[in-house]
């Protein structure tokens, strides 16, 4: 009787290489699982079902986990206006983590002794599906084929060729990763330095030439309309190919990475966000939440989602929310957004009782002059001794 082993599966060359691989040489009986964690429509879905049942899997299993992925990480993301370098929105680094969380799942209820993933021995996902994999089963054995043979996309290609199928993998040009929180887009020139992705690279075409004025929504810093919300706003922004760019950062491995991204929702949702939370949230709250804000996307990043003082983080950035209630004002042009403003009844801005720069209701000039004077006070008392030389 063979073995059962779950597939974390894409249905694209890797993956479908892994099928034939796992089948035919190791003589396993392939469970493969597909897990959506918002970017995919039924009908993708279905397309992916049929793909890996035409390679001869066993059994194939769909699952959704978007609205876990979203009350479970993408809102905890916005709350810390969380970007990669100030630049990157996580997509791929945090979609990983719930797929590997899913398949693990998947297995254990199957009673499947053996987890098997398409990662190659360059990137950081083989990092994360096995720590997930290690802290959640660390009694299942796990297979990597791409990275135990050390292959080349082309002997990919050659192997699966030889097994019978048909499909050319050599069409595809680029590397599409589609999630809700973003697509990621590899081609050889992501492989350089120097070279930046041409238009046809990108997902998403600019067809909206002129202007567009819209309102974001939040409520204690949650988008209204959640994961819906998070999908009109990614077909409207990319019309005007909006959140497009290339990610340079460093792997989990050590090495440099360099990725393209479309990523129209995540850009203008954080910067609205963040915009709001200028308004509602005091000085020594936003330095904080920033600073564990950037921890937390670290960690998630390099796959310590399970880590338990992610959420001790979680529960600080929740309770930051609590007023970043209200509307962000924005206008959407080619390639670009604008912020106008903000609406809120948090706004301090209002509460201050000044006007920044010429009037001021709570406070006299004496009051400042000696408030002034306090504060210099240290800062005098040292270069009374070391006397300041430029």
């Amino acid at each position: 009787m063979k073995k059962k082993v779950a597939l974390a599966f894409s249905g694209g060359l890797d993956t479908s290489f892994c099928v034939k691989y796992l089948s035919n040489d190791k003589n396993l009986e392939v469970h493969s699982v597909f897990i959506n964690t918002g970017g995919f429509t039924t009908k993708e879905e279905e397309e992916v079902r049929q793909r890996a049942l035409d390679l001869g899997v066993v059994k194939h299993e769909n699952i959704d986990v978007s609205d876990q992925y979203y009350r479970q990480c993408i809102r905890y993301m916005v709350y810390g206006n969380m970007m990669r370098n100030r630049h990157y929105p996580m997509s791929v680094s945090s979609e990983r983590t719930f797929q590997a969380m899913a398949v693990a799942e998947y297995a254990r209820k199957n009673k499947i002794g053996i987890l098997a993933h398409g990662s190659t021995g360059a990137g950081n996902d083989q990092v994360r599906f096995d720590m997930i994999f290690q802290v959640l089963v660390p009694e299942m054995e796990v297979l990597v084929p791409i990275r135990e043979l050390s292959l080349s996309r082309e002997a990919e290609i050659d192997y699966l060729k030889k097994a019978g199928v048909k499909d050319s993998f050599e069409k595809n040009e680029y590397s599409i990763n589609q999630g809700l929180w973003g697509t990621s887009v590899g081609g050889k020139e992501t492989l350089t330095s120097s070279e930046g992705l041409p238009e046809k690279a990108f997902p998403s075409q600019l067809s909206e030439t002129g202007s567009e004025k819209i309102t974001i929504e939040f409520e204690s810093g949650q988008l209204s309309g959640g994961i819906e919300s998070i999908r009109k706003l990614n077909e409207k922004a990319s019309a005007y190919a909006i959140g497009r760019g290339i990610h340079v950062g460093e792997t989990i491995i050590g090495i440099k990475g360099r990725v393209g991204f479309e990523a129209a929702a995540p850009a203008i949702i954080i910067r609205t966000h963040q915009e709001l939370e200028k308004h509602t949230m005091g000085k020594w709250q936003s330095y904080w939440k920033e600073q564990l804000s950037e921890w937390y996307g670290m960690m998630l990043h390099e796959g310590h989602y399970l880590d338990p003082v992610m959420r001790n983080i979680e529960g600080f950035l929740e309770d930051s929310q609590k007023y970043v209630s209200g509307k962000v004002f924005i206008t959407l042009r080619p390639y670009t957004f604008e912020v106008i403003g903000v609406e809120s009844e948090h706004d301090l801005m209002k509460a201050s009782g000044a006007t920044y720069g010429e009037m001021h209701e709570g406070w006299s000039g004496e009051d400042v002059e000696g408030f002034t004077k306090i504060l210099g006070n240290p800062a005098r008392l040292y270069h009374s001794l070391h006397p300041f030389s430029s």
